[in-house]
């Protein structure tokens, strides 16, 4: 099925410094047509997204020396509009949510990460549809702040 009628497929940048779970989303996201480049370092990830023009940034929360917050700050520093998608098995016990994070979308991992993952890809990256925070991005579960 194709990403869309668009000649040039969507350029994505993927951070994670779990190589398996790096390797997994990027074969889902090639697999639909995306162009994707896959790296294990938020500072590459910096240096990329300044020499190259991405259309998304897919990062992971936990990282070693620089988390996933402090990557989309900077991203926001330099490319202000970039969609970008956040994803962490911390989701739900540590709060993080598209507010407190600066991320489109924000993804619990788990089992339906893949499918949430692809649909807001597509959201993100279609057009025709108004980007805005997704207040489910997890599922169906309602934002609940960490007690």
């Amino acid at each position: 099925m194709p990403v869309s009628d668009a000649k040039q497929p969507s350029n994505i940048l993927l951070v994670d410094d779990n190589k398996h779970g790096l390797s997994a989303r990027k074969v889902v996201l090639q697999e639909l047509g995306y162009r994707t480049t896959a790296l294990t370092s938020p500072s590459d990830a910096l240096e990329q997204i300044c020499a190259s023009s991405f259309d998304l940034l897919i990062t992971d929360y936990k990282m070693p020396k620089m988390d996933g917050i402090t990557l989309i700050a900077e991203v926001r520093k330099q490319k202000p509009g970039m969609p970008i998608i956040l994803i962490s098995g911390f989701v739900d016990s540590l709060g993080l949510n598209e507010e407190s994070t600066g991320a489109d979308v924000v993804i619990q991992k788990s089992a339906n990460e893949i499918t949430l993952l692809v649909r807001a890809v597509k959201r993100l990256l279609d057009p025709r549809m108004k980007r805005k925070p997704a207040g489910r991005a997890r599922g169906d579960q309602p934002n609940r702040k960490a007690k």
